[in-house]
């Protein structure tokens, strides 16, 4: 891996009768057609990386930086336990919101538990008091190409590790919730699908015309008084049943929802007939501030929600693989 620094083991955070409970309201959601649509079960393909030594030790989280676009870029990544030379395994890119960082969305987020390379890339001073963000809001550096950092990273972890390059995805939290929404716009070829909380998609991320349909996972909460449900004219920000009918579109969605309501406060609304691997399921939770929705109080909230989003987006994850990639 390219320069490494402050490695430290991580404590996981248990999740697995969570995980199991996501699989069964993901499985609701979705449409019975998926592994239709994805031709059966995926190739696994392995990264020039397989057989390489990773340069930490699996179960550690620890800092890398790599140059991109000129400037000398910062992420973490956390090796789970399991992890071995000739093994290939997914990757989940999770972007943090605005004015954070890379450290503070690894605990928020608990991917360091899933069965995954769990990468945190750090964002770069924006124009907002120098705090941290991400490409596609009135706040982001400019001139910087975050969307290139994201191939590049992806290309320097495929090179150094054993990554299955049909399972790299993205998850985001409000800035970079609308960064992975960028994402879909421009990666869908190479990044297999897109989780979002809280997601702040600003007009400033420019037209989003992708070379082929995306699978879109998004929380958002009703309560959220910081990227409001219902949208912000003043900042450009569309209502959230905007912004997905769009995605829907996008994704060649049949134009009519279904929506579960789960009598807890959350509506699970998915499109179905989707073109190709196109996906789109919403889960609209009442009572939700600006939040990483989680049952146990996090970094974001000492309030807990009525669902955790991190096991139900790595299911989702999981159903969503690419079919194959470019030249592999």
């Amino acid at each position: 891996m390219p320069k490494t620094s402050s490695r430290r083991p991580v404590v996981r955070r248990a999740l697995g009768s969570t995980l199991l409970a996501a699989a069964t309201l993901l499985a609701a959601a979705l449409p019975a057609t998926a592994a239709a649509q994805h031709g059966g079960p995926a190739l696994s393909h392995r990264s020039p990386g397989c057989g390489e030594n990773p340069g930490q030790a699996a179960g550690t989280s620890a800092d890398h930086t790599l140059v991109s676009g000129g400037i000398e870029r910062r992420y973490r990544v956390h090796l789970p336990a399991g992890y071995r030379t000739g093994r290939p395994l997914p990757v989940v890119l999770a972007f943090h919101g605005q004015g954070r960082t890379s450290a503070y969305m690894e605990e928020l987020t608990g991917f360091d538990a899933v069965d995954a390379i769990a990468v945190y890339p750090q964002g770069v001073p924006g124009t907002e008091k120098g705090k941290p963000s991400w490409q596609g809001a009135p706040y982001s550096a400019p001139g910087v190409d975050d969307v290139r950092f994201a191939g590049d990273l992806i290309t320097a972890l495929e090179r150094n590790l054993c990554v299955d390059e049909t399972r790299v995805h993205a998850a985001g939290k409000s800035n970079g919730g609308g960064f992975t929404a960028l994402l879909a716009c421009r990666m869908p070829e190479r990044i297999a699908s897109f989780s979002i909380a809280s997601g702040a998609f600003y007009p400033q991320s420019g037209p989003c015309e992708p070379g082929a349909p995306a699978p879109v996972l998004d929380f958002h909460g009703l309560a959220d008084t910081t990227i409001p449900y219902d949208g912000n004219p003043a900042k450009g920000l569309p209502a959230v049943p905007d912004w997905l009918a769009g995605r829907a579109a996008l994704a060649g969605c049949a134009p009519a929802s279904r929506d579960r309501d789960r009598a807890d406060g959350v509506t699970v609304r998915t499109w179905r007939h989707c073109d190709g691997r196109g996906a789109l399921v919403h889960y609209r939770v009442a009572g939700l501030a600006h939040d990483w929705p989680s049952t146990s109080p996090n970094l974001d909230s000492d309030q807990p929600a009525v669902l955790d989003a991190t096991p139900v987006m790595w299911q989702f994850m999981r159903h969503h693989p690419l079919r194959s990639r470019a030249g592999s």
